[in-house]
């Protein structure tokens, strides 16, 4: 079925974006990708579910997200807390603008990827032992939670830590490597997440995860897979009209 000119019309002309002033916003920031390398970057003010800020780019850049956050500040959205997966350019890019902003680091996606290099069945015992401790993160509930799995993966550190160390010489390519790179992975991005990772208990309304924005990705993915022969211009105000909708509602 050929479109409709109006349809086409709409796509050529796509609404102006706009925001909402507010104190104390809790912001959830996520980027998804689409084909032709278009990276979709959102933030979205969890408290109200609207979408104050968007960009269009290739990737997820500190310079990028810098500026976007700068330009939140300076619309007068003021900003509590941003929860987002540690994505290092994104943290920069956080402490660069808001020195002291409480950071939410997402606990699913800490509890997803630990298990991705865990793997479902892994063969090592401190593997298995981290693999059943990080089980325990979705189930945090009180600070006395936080504080016992805290003492686990403490103990655990102290046990094992010399074994995801280890390194073996590799004479192919005249270098040292970690010899247990996956669990060595999984171990440093929980130490570095910790500090991070558990704000949600001290102030209810922050948000603990990106999950939500995952979601409205999804949906919106499934929404513009509906009309696969859309032009890149085409496809990009679509997803346009879409956030607009989305943010007429709320």
């Amino acid at each position: 079925m050929k479109k409709s000119k109006k349809a086409m019309l709409g796509l050529s002309a796509p609404p102006e974006f706009s925001f909402r002033q507010c104190t104390k916003a809790h912001i959830v920031i996520d980027g998804t990708y689409f084909s032709n390398d278009l990276c979709l970057v959102l933030y979205q003010d969890n408290d109200i579910k609207y979408t104050q800020l968007y960009r269009f780019s290739t990737g997820e850049y500190y310079s990028e997200i810098k500026e976007d956050l700068e330009n939140l500040d300076r619309l007068g959205v003021q900003i509590e807390s941003i929860t987002c997966d540690g994505h290092k350019p994104t943290l920069e890019a956080i402490r660069e603008v808001y020195p002291g902003i409480t950071i939410q680091r997402c606990l699913v996606h800490v509890h997803r990827m630990a298990n991705i290099w865990l793997r479902q069945k892994p063969k090592t015992q401190a593997s298995i032992e981290l693999k059943e401790i990080v089980g325990y993160l979705p189930l945090i509930k009180t600070h006395n939670d936080r504080r016992k799995w805290i003492r686990m993966f403490s103990r655990w550190n102290d046990q094992h830590s010399q074994f995801a160390n280890e390194r073996m010489y590799n004479r192919l390519y005249n270098r040292w490597w970690y010899k247990h790179k996956l669990l060595r992975r999984a171990t440093t991005m929980i130490k570095q997440a910790i500090p991070d990772l558990f704000h949600y208990l001290d102030n209810p309304l922050t948000p603990r995860s990106t999950n939500s924005l995952e979601s409205f990705f999804g949906h919106l993915k499934d929404t513009l897979s509906m009309h696969r022969d859309l032009s890149y211009q085409n496809r990009k105000a679509f997803i346009l009209w879409y956030l607009h909708l989305k943010n007429s509602r709320r």
